[in-house]
């Protein structure tokens, strides 16, 4: 898969993130230097006010290298509160919006706003590579053809008031870190890379991390709902996406036309549930990828014993780490993240087989590829500001800290369980363990007043498993399950039974029927 086409899967980093992720398309912007992408635009629009576009073909240009056909792309930007408690005692954040719209549109609907998830992920990417259709697992012509398709960046992501606070140095030391570091040094240099990121960030922003919650985002998004004209809102979320619709689902009820939360987050869990419901996930898909080679061995070139060698490939990185091309030891780190990486996709396991093969051989290139392209880090050492934001939201979301001896605790029991995501997943709970500020967590309730909410959950996935699906559909009280009994993380519009469905839902607002599976 070429580098530039690549799904760049935002997820759950140990040492970094600790949020589901998301499959869609998100690519760090072209930028001027301050974050925002370089452009002249028009003063943004005050919330409540309509947009004011202007034509950017320039950002398909700077993702893609052209526009998808038929495709006109507009840019504005709406100025939100920084506090939405406090509107005129705060200062404001630049929300960026991007808007694509099909010279084939008939009988128009509304806008369709989506979300990648992450959090981190930029929707005006996401935007972008939904419009080109099936070139890029997008949108169907139906949906296009009726809908304007509406991405923006939530505040601190990529071009909207981005969060900016951790170096490219720091990144590289965090992937590159050990996964599942058994002595107490190991333990300890771990610790010493997330307290350094979250100092850094707390000098940085200070009490202000907070203001870049997820029930903040989600004010903002009716914002973005009225700036485009609509009445009532029609939304498409993914992974942590979910989150943010079900956020906005119990603050504004009598504004949603038509949710679907393809990649359900459980809201009601805590961050050791939520950490522990994600090595279950991703060791569920990577015996999946083991199932698969077994049954394919000639497109897997570790068939004999996959997850042998995909250990043996760890513990090798641990003490004779294989160079890559760009001076980088391939240690256990990236190894790991290149693994999981490829289980966000089915058409990542011969990805992941052939890199695994080819550093056996001494070639890292494979699981470079694989692991850059998790991290969005470009081939000049340079990264998004993905993470940054990621943990920015996820830790003034989350009301507990837990101490380093309960994660200590959680990663040797959790090795036990899940021998190969579970320590990791652990320790992926330090980032918020040192973040400074105060939180500020999600609702979690029922949307009363909302009309029926599509919940869509892939039984393989492994950053959002299956088992949350139900559990965020009960809790908002108005949820529908829809089940893709396939794999990866996230299902529309890879499956026609799937597609079908939500098509049906966004054009007509006819429900699935109660308990509708689709199978591979």
């Amino acid at each position: 898969m070429a580098r530039t086409q690549r799904r760049v899967l935002a997820g759950l980093v140990a040492g970094a993130l600790i949020a589901a992720g998301c499959t869609l398309p998100v690519y760090a912007p072209q930028t001027d230097g301050g974050g925002n992408a370089a452009r002249d635009t028009p003063a943004p629009a005050a919330p409540g006010e309509a947009a004011v576009w202007r034509p950017c073909p320039d950002v398909p240009e700077d993702l893609v290298g052209r526009g998808a056909p038929g495709m006109r792309y507009e840019c504005a930007s709406i100025a939100v509160p920084q506090d939405w408690a406090d509107p005129s005692g705060s200062g404001t954040f630049e929300v960026a919006l991007l808007r694509a719209r099909s010279s084939r549109q008939h009988d128009r609907i509304g806008s369709l706003v989506v979300n990648p998830g992450g959090p981190g992920g930029s929707g005006i990417d996401t935007a972008v590579y939904l419009s080109f259709g099936a070139a890029f697992s997008g949108l169907p012509d139906e949906i296009t053809e009726r809908f304007d398709v509406v991405g923006f960046d939530p505040r601190g992501v990529a071009r909207s008031s981005p969060v900016e606070c951790i170096s490219d140095a720091d990144l590289d030391a965090t992937f590159a870190a050990d996964p599942d570091p058994d002595t107490q040094a190991g333990f300890d240099e771990v610790v010493a890379i997330n307290k350094r990121v979250a100092d850094g960030c707390g000098a940085k922003y200070g009490d202000d991390l907070k203001l870049f919650s997820t029930e903040q985002a989600a004010r903002d998004m009716d914002a973005v709902r009225a700036a485009v004209g609509d009445e009532k809102l029609t939304y498409l979320g993914y992974s942590y996406g979910t989150l943010l619709g079900a956020t906005y689902a119990q603050l504004f009820p009598n504004k949603i036309r038509a949710l679907v939360l393809d990649g359900a987050v459980d809201p009601g869990q805590d961050l050791v549930a939520g950490s522990e419901s994600q090595a279950k996930g991703f060791e569920r898909a990577f015996t999946n990828f083991t199932n698969w080679c077994a049954q394919t061995s000639g497109r897997c070139p570790i068939a004999a014993d996959a997850r042998g060698a995909v250990t043996a490939a760890l513990d090798k990185a641990r003490v004779s780490p294989v160079r890559g091309r760009d001076g980088r030891e391939a240690t256990a780190g990236w190894v790991f993240y290149a693994v999981i990486s490829s289980l966000y996709t089915e058409q990542g396991w011969q990805e992941l087989a052939t890199a695994i093969d080819d550093i056996q051989r001494g070639d890292a290139s494979g699981v470079f590829e694989l692991a850059d392209s998790y991290a969005e880090r470009d081939d000049n050492g340079r990264y998004s500001n993905l993470f940054d934001a990621n943990l920015a939201v996820n830790c003034a979301d989350s009301a507990e800290k837990p101490t380093l001896e309960q994660i200590r605790t959680y990663q040797s029991q959790w090795r036990s369980r899940y021998p190969l995501f579970g320590a990791a997943l652990a320790l992926g709970m330090l980032p918020c363990a040192y973040w400074p500020g105060e939180r500020d967590p999600y609702p979690t309730g029922e949307a009363r007043g909302a009309p029926p909410i599509v919940v869509v959950g892939t039984t393989g996935d492994p950053a959002t498993p299956y088992e949350q699906t139900a559990k965020l559909a009960d809790m908002l009280g108005v949820g529908v399950v829809l089940t893709w009994e396939g794999e990866g993380h996230t299902a529309y519009p890879q499956t026609e039974c799937v597609t079908q469905a939500v098509d049906r839902y966004l054009l007509d607002l006819e429900v699935p029927k109660a308990g509708l599976r689709c199978p591979r």
